[in-house]
């Protein structure tokens, strides 16, 4: 595998150099694509997931001139014996501990520090996946059955062409997608390269043509399905994602500091894993959650779509970790137990019943390993469990 990755950095070098020579691309272009070339190595990751604005294109999110909502401290717990060295192999960035809205544990490793804006990788799904469910109780699209194609027409022609809105939040699409990050050619990369050149990510999209499988019949973890999402809902409402989740969750949230989308070209969102916050604007969020949608008072996401999104929804196989509207579940999940995730070990774990949250953030290069994630969802039920 690192043999892998030394060719394919130096293959990519080369193809930057002979580019630069050639006078194909701008200096800009040629500077994110040099660091997504390093994006991941062991000596810059740590504060490359810090600092992701500096790599690619990116736009705030305002977060309004709403009062920081409180995030009290409560009585501080004795983490699990394993926890210590579970921080250290699992290369920890930030941990945090919510239970009945307290911060009962909160720490931070590695260097970096609270006032980090991390990148949440495909936590940005969860986080995309509530608005929708606001946009939906609003009335601008009328049901998840709708044909993408109703309010994405890019589309048409595309793989997604006889798609639904229902197969996108389920990634049941059977849209032809290669989601390996170690093959250069793969579509996830391709798509990469799409963000540091400055392309468009609708032109990506509309761009795939191949299926395997009938919409609807199959589970595929698809990226890309999450972007089709996005596309839906600026059709649908005619805002862009930045302005409609500022105005209907950053805002109403009160979160600490003004978050910010990773970009394509055109300053289209990089929804399906390009936000960046605070851990503890992380958690604000999954508090809301894990109140059905209440903060301070006030009904921020319907409760039912929250209810209905966190279940288990797709075909997934048996016996393997559940996926509901762009949220996970443990294989054997209790009622109210969801999360989201990112690559490189972000969770975003929700513990209904126990009104328990917790946030973790990583730079573990080792996320794909047997018994990685096994091991965060063990800890993590540990340490709801051990308030009961």
């Amino acid at each position: 595998m690192r043999r892998l990755g030394k060719w394919l950095g130096r293959a990519l070098l080369a193809i930057i150099i002979v580019a630069a020579l050639g006078g194909l691309w701008k200096r800009e272009e040629i500077a994110r694509l040099l660091a997504v070339n390093s994006l991941f190595t062991e000596e810059k990751i740590v504060a490359n997931f810090s600092n992701m604005g500096g790599a690619f294109l990116s736009s705030p999110v305002s977060r309004g001139t709403a009062p920081v909502s409180a995030l009290p401290r409560g009585n501080q717990i004795i983490l699990p014996a394993p926890a210590e060295q579970w921080i250290k192999d699992q290369n920890v960035t930030s941990f945090l501990v919510l239970k009945n809205g307290e911060i009962r544990h909160e720490s931070y490793h590695l260097g970096t520090e609270a006032a980090d804006l991390r990148i949440s990788w495909s936590i940005a799904k969860s986080f995309l996946s509530v608005l929708f469910g606001i946009v939906l109780e609003e009335g601008h699209i009328a049901s998840i059955d709708d044909p993408v194609v109703k309010y994405a027409p890019a589309l048409i022609g595309s793989a997604y062409d006889e798609v639904s809105i229902r197969d996108v939040l389920t990634m049941q699409t059977g849209v032809v997608f290669d989601e390996d990050y170690l093959d250069k050619s793969s579509d996830i990369n391709r798509m990469g390269r799409v963000l540091a050149l400055g392309k468009t990510m609708d032109d990506f999209a509309a761009g795939l043509t191949e299926t395997e499988a009938p919409p609807g019949e199959r589970w595929k973890y698809v990226s890309i399905d999450t972007h089709v999402i996005g596309m839906v809902i600026r059709g649908a409402t005619g805002s862009s994602i930045a302005d409609l989740l500022s105005e209907k969750l950053i805002e109403p949230l009160g979160m600490e500091a003004e978050p910010y989308y990773l970009t394509d070209g055109v300053g289209v969102a990089f929804v399906l894993g390009g936000l960046n916050m605070r851990t503890r604007d992380y958690a604000r969020f999954g508090q809301m959650v894990a109140q059905d949608g209440m903060w301070q008072g006030t009904e921020i996401v319907p409760k039912d779509w929250l209810r209905e999104s966190t279940r288990a929804q797709a075909l997934t196989e048996p016996g393997k970790r559940q996926y509901g509207y762009q949220w996970w579940q443990p294989k054997d999940a209790r009622e109210g137990e969801f999360f989201g995730h990112g690559i490189y070990s972000q969770y975003l774990y929700i513990d209904r019943p126990n009104n328990v949250v917790i946030v973790a953030t990583s730079a573990n290069r080792n996320f794909r390993d047997a018994g990685v994630y096994e091991a965060n969802i063990d800890l993590f039920r540990q340490i709801s469990n051990g308030f009961n």
